[in-house]
């Protein structure tokens, strides 16, 4: 009898869409889906717990494998898809009231583990009472951007433009700018003269004033009045 799916149930296992869970057992969980064109699958997953646990794990995929190679016995169902990864899987067609997915499950508990016969102390695995289906892990980071055919054949082009451009310089600096190049002539040596110290101008002799008796002949010279007249004596000293 189906029951409606659970908040922690995958929405889909591969390309299966899954509507709703088939059943439970101690080791998985098994689902009706439904697959790209239509089909109605049975898919039984395992428990966190139990895809955790590398024997029951190992029990699991080992029984899936043989189903696929035809050699898992009649009480096998035939194999649609499956998945051996974190979270195995198997896919098997679905027949109401049929052998379904479940018998993968059964194939993980073996005697000793609270089935088959009773031979000694029994033991329950510590995953037992996980009922949370096994998911595959968060898909890694996307690969890094790859560049174009036309990015790379624009690079290449640039870095060989670069490449002819910086060889022409060092060409024109080493070989030819290297014949054209004329040293320049040296400057003449610099001779130098001593100079005589300047010497001071001689002193300008000056010529004897005229005195001031005339000469026989000549006018005398005017002489000024004496301010005050004749009679004035002048200021005592």
């Amino acid at each position: 009898m189906s029951s409606p799916l659970r908040h922690h149930d995958p929405p889909r296992l591969g390309p299966f869409v899954l509507q709703a869970r088939l059943g439970t057992a101690p080791a998985g969980l098994v689902y009706l889906g439904q697959g790209p064109d239509g089909r109605a699958v049975s898919v039984a997953v395992l428990t966190t717990g139990a895809a955790l646990d590398g024997a029951a794990k190992d029990r699991f995929v080992t029984a899936i494998r043989a189903a696929a190679r035809g050699r898992g016995g009649g009480d096998l169902p035939p194999i649609v898809a499956m998945h051996d990864g974190q979270a195995p899987w198997v896919a098997v067609p679905y027949v109401p009231g049929g052998p379904g997915a479940e018998r993968f499950l059964d194939r993980i508990m073996v005697s000793g583990m609270l089935t088959g016969r009773r031979s000694g102390p029994d033991f329950a695995p510590y995953w037992l009472g996980d009922r949370d289906p096994a998911l595959p892990g968060p898909p890694g980071p996307p690969p890094p951007p790859t560049a174009t055919r036309r990015s790379v054949v624009l690079a290449s082009a640039l870095l060989a433009a670069l490449t002819l451009t910086l060889a022409t310089v060092v060409w024109q600096l080493l070989f030819r700018g290297g014949g054209d190049f004329h040293p320049r002539p040296p400057l003449p040596a610099t001779h130098f003269v001593p100079t005589p110290p300047p010497e001071p101008p001689a002193p300008q002799q000056q010529e004897p004033q005229e005195s001031a008796t005339p000469r026989p002949g000549q006018p005398s010279p005017a002489v000024s009045p004496r301010p005050g007249g004749p009679d004035d004596e002048g200021e005592p000293i």
